[in-house]
């Protein structure tokens, strides 16, 4: 039992005074802190898994033939070839238009109505997606085979080049996140345990009272391990309450991203699941933790 019960009367053998210590208050911001840094670790490494399944299998060849018809024609060629393969999953070629507009964000021109930017040799672009599941090494060997034969001198670009390094940055940033969770679990832990022995140290008085009338050590403990878990809990709620508004506004901030890498990150039902899951299985530590440290503790004052 986490919160074990204790009679009444026995109750009355501790103080009962709510948030009065510093104990719930450095366990709320424990807390706080956790849930913060698991909603970020959980959030990088769905991105970093999203942008790998991206650019698993997705490649872009770039057409730079000098003549812009010829460019044109071997695009379309391309493409059209490309979509009949049985290893090609999806094969789109990547309008001017859209290539301009792309550009144009980078060089200021809204929509792309540079006349500077129109002057460009431009090259074509075919973006090509693979079949899931295949062998990558053998189908590149035969998208290269297909790209000399419809469009000699095309350069295949795989999107895992470019932002692979990007992906594994983000899971290194996921795993650092683990670490920080890990940490601050070991630091609340650390606190209860200085909290219960804190506890036996201010009351030894009454602890040899109870042991003069019989008391064993596991009816001690139960008593300080209800009134620590109760300050814990009290702490986590407090912690787990702020950390939600912080990812209530986060997300509503948030939501109204809809590209690039961030557009990516989510937290998904498996994700608030254990985030609801964190703060009970905090406080089931807080109490195992405090019990054994109590039990351990009184076995040396006897």
């Amino acid at each position: 039992m986490i919160i074990p019960r204790v009679p009444v009367q026995h109750r009355r053998l501790l103080p009962d005074r709510r948030l009065t210590g510093p104990t719930p208050w450095v366990i709320a911001i424990l807390m706080m802190l956790t849930l913060l840094a698991a909603a970020a670790g959980i959030g990088l490494a769905r991105s970093a898994n999203a942008i790998g399944d991206a650019i698993a299998g997705r490649v872009t060849v770039q057409i730079v033939t000098a003549n812009p018809v010829a460019r044109a024609a071997q695009a379309a060629a391309l493409r059209r070839r490309a979509a009949g393969e049985p290893y090609v999953r999806a094969a789109r070629a990547v309008e001017p238009d859209e290539l301009l507009a792309t550009l144009g964000q980078w060089f200021g021109s809204e929509g792309g109505d540079d006349p500077v930017l129109k002057s460009l040799p431009l090259p074509a672009l075919v973006d090509i997606d693979f079949v899931g599941g295949g062998d990558r090494a053998g189908q590149m060997v035969r998208l290269r085979a297909l790209v000399a034969a419809e469009a000699p001198g095309a350069r295949i670009i795989p999107h895992a080049e470019w932002l692979g390094p990007v992906a594994r940055l983000i899971r290194s940033l996921a795993w650092v996140a683990g670490g920080l969770v890990l940490l601050m679990i070991a630091a609340s832990a650390a606190v209860v345990i200085m909290t219960a022995r804190a506890a036996l140290g201010t009351h030894y008085a009454t602890i040899e009272m109870l042991h003069l009338i019989g008391a064993t050590d596991r009816q001690i403990a139960r008593l300080f391990q209800r009134r620590i878990a109760i300050d814990t809990a009290y702490g986590i709620a407090l912690g787990s309450a702020v950390a939600a508004a912080i990812l209530l506004l986060i997300g509503w901030q948030w939501s109204g991203v809809t590209a690039g890498l961030a557009a990516t990150a989510s937290l998904g039902p498996a994700g608030w699941a254990l985030l609801l899951a964190l703060p009970l299985l905090a406080i089931a530590l807080a109490a195992l933790t405090a019990r054994q440290t109590l039990l351990a503790a009184l076995k040396k004052i006897l």
